[in-house]
């Protein structure tokens, strides 16, 4: 049996749909399993010891080195070699009716087109159709999860599988001062930066809670972030809070770990015992690597984005503002993971 799941969509998405290319190996240990993503989250799933294959083509958006008209050559060239596949399922791995995938899907000409309806939109194409009904009101990953029904899998469901890339971890770990690769202490990841406003904890308290964690525990530190000027109109980035937040834990045994690439991102989290850090992508990584969070949610659902699968303790204020949540709290959250591992 050949099977391939669709996901175009964002990185925490992606990792959210993970279990089932697990539960589907699990099932069909013989099956062929291959996954069809863009080329910006695909190395989310890279090294993902489930999958035969993994297929990525660039959106028009995140073409670069090359024209628009250059991505969509290579794109038609990647249908047509997985239409010579001949896939019995094409599972369109998102919430709700998914139009976009769908087209995808019938460029292949799979047997079956697994995938979830609505009131509002359907298509007699999706011929394993799943009402998707109340599923938004469920985790991602459960959602997600119930689309191997006509596969004949149900649960219990994995945890979310991250891989990073061994040479590239031993590489950072080697380039790490003493002071942060050495200790008894927890090496925990602080991870400064979130897309949302309202997810964003100011750097302050990130730097309170780190001569707290040290104090109390010993805890060292990895700094993370995402790169750029934050005037940078098209790719804003973080580099100026970082430099604030280093230049305020230079007393502390704390490291910078730029990350330019998810792989290094995934690279650098994998060497940490623990994380804090806002609801988005890094946290899924996270999540997948089966790191213990404490995590800040600020105006994004707790019960559709929580980690899945790890120890984690979830911060949010009713008025779904990240910036009124406090060190003490958070602390106090921290020492709760510290006992529940």
């Amino acid at each position: 049996m050949k099977i391939l799941i669709i996901r175009r969509d964002n990185i925490g998405d992606l990792i959210c749909t993970t279990p089932l290319f697990e539960s589907i190996r699990r099932q069909y240990p013989q099956a062929y399993i291959a996954a069809l993503v863009n080329s910006y989250n695909e190395p989310a799933i890279d090294g993902n010891p489930h999958l035969d294959a993994i297929f990525a083509y660039t959106k028009g958006k995140h073409a670069a080195g090359e024209s628009v008209w250059q991505a969509y050559w290579r794109r038609a060239k990647l249908l047509w070699q997985l239409r010579q596949m001949k896939f019995n399922y094409a599972i369109l791995a998102t919430s709700g009716f998914a139009g976009r995938s769908l087209k995808l899907a019938r460029m292949l000409a799979p047997e079956h087109i697994v995938g979830f309806v609505t009131e509002q939109a359907s298509s007699a194409r999706i011929d394993q159709a799943i009402p998707h009904a109340d599923g938004g009101a469920l985790h991602e990953t459960e959602d997600m999860f119930r689309l191997l029904a006509p596969l004949g899998i149900s649960g219990p469901i994995p945890a979310l599988t991250v891989a990073a890339d061994a040479a590239q971890a031993t590489a950072l770990r080697q380039q790490l001062p003493t002071a942060v690769a050495q200790g008894n202490g927890p090496l925990v990841a602080l991870h400064i930066s979130a897309r949302k406003e309202k997810q964003r904890w100011p750097v302050e308290r990130f730097s309170e809670l780190a001569h707290r964690l040290h104090a109390q525990h010993g805890a060292r530190f990895l700094v993370f972030w995402s790169p750029g000027d934050e005037n940078n109109p098209f790719h804003p980035g973080d580099d100026g809070k970082a430099a604030r937040l280093l230049a305020a834990l230079a007393d502390l045994p704390a490291a910078p770990l730029r990350t330019e690439h998810l792989s290094e991102l995934i690279a650098g989290l994998s060497l940490c015992d623990a994380a804090v850090l806002s609801d988005g992508g890094a946290m899924h990584v996270a999540a997948g690597l089966g790191k213990p969070l404490v995590c800040f949610f600020g105006n994004s659902s707790a019960a559709r984005w929580h980690p899945w699968g790890v120890p984690y303790e979830l911060l949010q204020k009713p008025s779904r503002d990240v910036s009124e949540i406090s060190v003490d709290e958070t602390v106090d959250a921290f020492g709760r993971l510290l006992a529940r591992r």
